[in-house]
């Protein structure tokens, strides 16, 4: 924090922004890597779990055990949908759970609402990070500018160019820059990373809502 010291008050005030938003965005960045990585990782555990199982009620009993992964959010919801069915029809069979009462395509609602849900619960943060890395070069652009009319000023006020006089204003201009492009170059990678694996795991949930509705249209509707 020592090359503040000596900058004027409007490049000072532009590095403590920059600052902010390089903060902020290394908290955001740590806090989606780990979220994502747990995603990611019991997903993969949670798939590997699912279709060694035979049942939907051993599954359900054992979702904790994959707290990360969104796809367990897709099953509760899709099998709790399944689970009003049966108890509002009154009876044991399944079978009544046909695509005349609706039942497939409340399940398949759900399915869709909780991709959503989970969708927003993994970009959520994300925007600030494009943002960061959108706005962080101009706002030290206009710190630069700054800088390099306080070293014309300093020459209009001495009528001298030298390297003393010009030195300061040049300094704030260079360091405003280089604070801009350090806040802005993480946050882009980190975004563009980010919406990757978000991507991946949008085709993993709609992979598995597939699946959960094959499987109920076989085995629970009877088709």
């Amino acid at each position: 924090m020592g090359f503040l010291i000596g900058t004027g008050i409007v490049v000072r005030i532009v590095l403590l922004i920059l600052i902010g938003f390089s903060v902020l965005s290394w908290t955001i960045i740590m806090f989606k890597f780990f979220q994502i990585y747990k995603a990611n990782s019991d997903s993969e555990r949670f798939m590997d779990f699912f279709w060694k199982s035979k049942r939907f009620d051993a599954i359900a009993s054992q979702v904790d055990r994959f707290t990360g992964s969104p796809l367990t959010v897709l099953f509760n919801e899709g099998y709790g949908e399944l689970g009003k069915f049966v108890e509002g029809s009154g009876k044991a069979d399944t079978s009544i759970l046909s695509t005349d009462l609706g039942g497939i395509e409340n399940v398949s609602r759900a399915l869709r609402r909780a991709t959503n849900s989970e969708i927003t619960r993994l970009e959520k943060y994300t925007t600030f990070l494009a943002t960061t890395g959108s706005t962080s070069p101009f706002i030290g652009l206009f710190g630069t500018v700054w800088g390099i009319m306080t070293a014309f000023e300093g020459i209009g006020k001495t009528g001298s160019a030298s390297l003393s006089v010009v030195a300061p204003g040049i300094a704030e201009a260079l360091i405003a820059t280089a604070i801009g492009l350090v806040a802005a170059i993480p946050a882009v990678m980190a975004y563009n990373h980010f919406q990757h694996k978000i991507r991946v795991l949008i085709k993993d949930m709609d992979s598995f809502s597939t699946e959960f509705l094959n499987i109920v249209q076989r085995n629970v509707a009877g088709k």
